[in-house]
């Protein structure tokens, strides 16, 4: 989670939000946000990718290791 944190703060900034409005944009708990942002790596996927829906992305899982 702790590469999410500083893209979910730019994107915030480049639409130029607060914590505050992020939060009723996107229909989660601005506690959640501020959790996200400082990098908290226990948070629910689900809430995570609602967030992020308010920018057009979503968190997928990928298979680690070399590419092919």
């Amino acid at each position: 989670m702790n590469n999410l944190s500083p893209i979910v703060k730019s994107l915030r900034k480049q639409y130029n939000l607060t914590q505050e409005d992020l939060s009723l944009k996107s229909g989660v708990g601005l506690r959640f946000v501020r959790d996200l942002e400082q990098g908290k790596e226990s948070l629910r996927l689900d809430k995570v990718n609602q967030l992020l829906d308010f920018f057009n992305y979503e968190v997928t899982a990928t298979i680690k290791g070399k590419d092919i």
